[in-house]
């Protein structure tokens, strides 16, 4: 099926190219780097290998001579990071078949296998177990209603039992896998707060926001789609502070759209350092790679998709210490919203007029302090996944 839809639609074409002579070009590769111990890194897609990243980097930091293999399910991901220069190989994984998982392990004989979070292939578990290859699933989340929790889903759980060792994100994760007699995990969270966070740590300055910003109160929004320019737009003309936004996709169409429904002063960023930007009270960023950086520029951050498909990143956020806003629809999956939410850092909306009357209270001198103390707090707790991860990898490469 697969092979027919790749003649008509191109991620599909991408999901079968990117698999033929798969094994002929990994044992090429393999050869070459001789007796080198290797590491097996697998995600979905990009944004599980921002999970893996992590990891993937102290690895290579404290062992530079271990081969990285990184392979990608999903076309999203191989596309982007097929040249990613700490992995050493980068592959698309052949599908799970009994064939493919015993060939390609005795290919690659890895030393230690890690599955970044919902990865759980029954035949490559089980050809790494019958070796006696280490297998760990890192920042792994399980809900109750997945199939390894049902009264029909033994052949599920079998596939888990083939894990050495599972590093989940929370004590509800690590709750579920006890009552199907898994011990052998631990909570230590998201590997993706440490990305995040080394982000914004080395993250410079932006002059042109600095100016922008003029020293007075702004919200960043960010990956603002269509659907939250509907709730957005109303707010910001009738609001005075600054207002820094990021559009999820830069199109001339949705730029052009977000201008026409602004009735305040707005100025492209491309086009900002011609003039004096802090004259202007909207600062449209027309460019990629630079919303990480922005935050600090925010009292408050509003954060797209949730309306659509599903809510961003709001761990860049975050990392700030800022209260953050997003849409009431689709952000249920991610668990640093809910946790947000609960604690009081984090805020969902409806409408226009629910959004007013949150940042209304949020104005409230001690509650916007309480919420950005919540989030600062919250990132930290969650620092340190990778170091925890790392312990019990150091035992496995170093014997």
């Amino acid at each position: 099926m697969i092979k027919l839809a790749s003649i008509f639609h191109p991620k599909a074409k991408a999901f079968v190219t990117g698999r033929k002579k798969i094994f002929r070009r990994l044992s090429a590769d393999v050869d070459r780097a001789g007796t080198t111990p290797l590491i097996w890194v697998h995600c979905a897609s990009l944004g599980e290998f921002e999970q893996g990243r992590p990891v993937i980097e102290a690895l290579k930091e404290e062992f530079p001579n271990v081969s990285i293999l990184l392979t990608f399910f999903s076309p999203s991901g191989y596309e982007v990071r097929k040249n990613y220069d700490q992995a050493d190989y980068v592959y698309y994984l052949p599908l799970d078949t009994a064939h493919n998982a015993r060939r390609f392990i005795a290919i690659a004989k890895p030393t230690l296998a890690i599955f970044v979070k919902y990865e759980f292939w029954y035949h490559y578990a089980h050809e790494l177990r019958t070796h006696n290859i280490p297998l760990i699933s890192i920042s792994a989340i399980f809900r109750k209603e997945q199939l390894f929790f049902q009264r029909y889903g033994g052949f599920y759980r079998k596939i888990l039992t083939q894990f050495s060792y599972f590093f989940v994100q929370n004590d509800e994760s690590r709750q579920l896998l006890q009552t199907i007699h898994i011990t052998n995990c631990k909570r230590v969270g998201d590997t993706r707060f440490d990305r995040v966070h080394q982000i914004v740590k080395q993250s410079g300055k932006i002059a042109i926001a600095r100016a922008f910003k003029n020293d007075q109160k702004a919200m960043v929004i960010g990956s603002c789609w269509p659907e939250d320019l509907d709730v957005l737009a109303p707010f910001i003309n009738e609001n005075r502070m600054k207002f820094i936004i990021a559009p999820h996709e830069i199109t001339e169409s949705f730029i052009s759209n977000l201008e026409k429904a602004l009735q305040v002063k707005s100025i492209r960023y491309s086009v900002a350092e011609h003039v004096k930007p802090e004259d202007f009270q909207v600062l449209i960023i027309d460019n990629i790679g630079m919303l990480s950086r922005l935050y600090r520029y925010g009292e408050f951050a509003y954060i797209g998709g949730a309306f659509g498909k599903g809510l961003h990143n709001i761990l860049e956020a975050a990392c700030y210490g800022v209260p953050i806003l997003f849409g009431n629809k689709n952000f249920e999956k991610f668990q640093e919203a809910v946790d947000l939410i609960n604690r009081g850092g984090a805020f969902e909306v409806s409408d226009y007029t629910d959004l007013k009357a949150k940042y209304e209270m949020l104005n409230i001198p001690e509650n916007f302090l309480l919420a950005c103390e919540v989030t600062r707090q919250y990132v930290e707790e969650n620092l340190g996944a990778t170091e925890k991860i790392m312990e019990y990898c150091r035992g496995i490469v170093k014997s």
